[in-house]
């Protein structure tokens, strides 16, 4: 019996770019949840900005953010990484030689970024909504800092992905650069993922691999589908994901639906 899902947002909750989840699909989880099924978002968005996007139903679900870098439950941090002074400095000279590619530091309580791009600021700001601390330097900000990110409004995908190619290349093993929504590139420290950070989910609320599933569409689900024991690819997902998950689905509301009616079915 299915005891625990864990969803990527953008991509897969998340359609074609939309920024507030679907009623009917708050709905959904709800319904799972009240049948004693555990719903987990897990995403690269910052922990404060999935808060507001399950608002309806925030206190009853558990959060896997940036990336696996944090992990929350209850209110409660089970789980938080962070990288080194060093590594950031890094990362952040060399994306500077790439004047399209706007960076973004988490903290645990608010992204930082550069003031450089209105059209990025507005994005993080207003379009997503995160909570944000705007600085003109990035390199100077005060840490510490769970998680780096680079993003690009102007270029094509296929330029993001040649660049992403670059600083894999370039900070390998030290540091895996992964694809993460439609324009961002994620860091993520080797032992750090979704993945990694569902099975410590897993491990505190004793629930086995074969109970949970996790649906996902872009590299940064690579490790989370691997680590359910169903994990499912939705339409679109980035080339080479779905050979990492057990099913390809029809969309992650419909994995949901079928779900909630096997629990129904099952209670009865």
């Amino acid at each position: 019996m299915i005891k625990l899902v864990a969803s990527d947002l953008d991509g897969t909750l998340l359609h074609n770019g939309e920024q507030s989840l679907r009623p009917e699909t708050v709905d959904l989880i709800r319904r799972l949840t009240e049948k004693g099924v555990r719903f987990i978002a897990a995403s690269g968005r910052q922990y404060d900005n999935e808060q507001r996007l399950f608002e309806p139903i925030k206190d009853e679900i558990s959060y896997i953010a940036e990336n696996g870098a944090l992990c929350v439950h209850g209110g409660q941090t089970i789980f938080r990484a962070q990288l080194s002074d060093n590594l950031i400095t890094r990362i952040i000279n060399e994306v500077r030689k790439a004047p399209a590619f706007d960076i973004l530091l988490s903290r645990e309580d608010c992204s930082v970024i550069e003031n450089r791009h209105p059209e990025f600021v507005n994005h993080i700001c207003n379009v997503m909504g995160n909570t944000t601390e705007v600085v003109d330097d990035v390199a100077r900000a005060e840490g510490p800092f769970v998680k780096i990110a680079v993003g690009n409004m102007f270029d094509s995908r296929r330029v993001i992905l040649d660049y992403l190619e670059h600083l894999q290349n370039m900070f390998a093993p030290e540091i895996r650069a992964v694809t993460s929504g439609n324009f961002w590139i994620d860091f993520i420290p080797p032992e750090i993922n979704k993945g990694t950070a569902l099975k410590k989910f897993m491990e505190y609320l004793h629930i086995r691999p074969e109970e949970c599933i996790a649906i996902g569409d872009q590299q940064n689900d690579i490790e989370m589908l691997e680590t359910a024991g169903t994990g499912y690819a939705v339409p679109g997902a980035a080339p080479g994901v779905a050979d990492h998950a057990l099913f390809s689905c029809f969309s992650a509301e419909y994995v949901l639906e079928n779900l909630l009616k096997e629990t129904e079915r099952n209670a009865r």
